[in-house]
């Protein structure tokens, strides 16, 4: 789909360096992998570098629109955006502080950046040396589990499906960091449960 015309159904104000983004992100994609072997057709292959034209030159995008155009659920959006991003090797970076502004809840940061600076530590700690020197923790995914766990612990609701959203992460790879998170920082993030009488 022409980039030119995505951007009208989108309905988006003309963006020239975003169209140029959009469409350089889309020829690299043709030429890295196929994207028909994940099942992602070429509709939503424009509107995924189109999002992520977006987010790279900071214009913001309407994702619900983007789903409705590229035919997949939110699940299927979502799974094939870090697919994209992963094939291009583009990262998506996460600000706690933007993170917290934008759910309202600025009282988190410390806590949040506490709980990231000590699963690092201790998570390191349990690896081989020759393991901990390729250990990632810059993906989005650290950041909104960490911001999750720390509003969970302090009682401030939090929209989990728009935090996965903003980060690009998968209902399984959440769970798992949250798991691993939780069982490494209990003292910082853990909720005893509550009896019932």
């Amino acid at each position: 789909m022409e980039m030119k015309a995505l951007e009208r159904r989108l309905g988006m104000a003309a963006d020239r360096e975003v169209l140029r983004k959009a469409e350089e992100l889309l020829r690299l994609c043709r030429m890295e992998f196929d994207a028909a072997a994940f099942g992602i057709g070429d509709v939503c292959r424009s509107v995924l570098c189109f999002e992520i034209a977006c987010s790279m030159m900071q214009v913001p995008f309407d994702r619900q629109k983007g789903i409705k155009l590229s035919g997949l659920s939110d699940k299927a959006y979502n799974r094939s955006l870090t697919t994209v991003q992963n094939a291009l090797g583009i990262r998506t970076s996460l600000n706690v502080r933007e993170l917290a502004v934008q759910f309202g809840c600025v009282r988190l940061i410390q806590a949040v950046q506490r709980v990231l600076a000590a699963y690092k530590e201790r998570f390191l700690a349990t690896l081989p040396e020759a393991r901990r020197r390729s250990a990632d923790f810059d993906r989005p995914v650290f950041t909104s589990v960490a911001f999750y766990l720390c509003a969970r612990k302090q009682k401030a609701s939090i929209d989990k499906a728009k935090l996965m959203e903003v980060s690009s992460t998968s209902d399984p790879e959440f769970s798992n960091v949250a798991a691993s998170m939780t069982d490494i920082c209990f003292d910082l993030v853990g909720v005893e449960k509550e009896k019932s009488e």
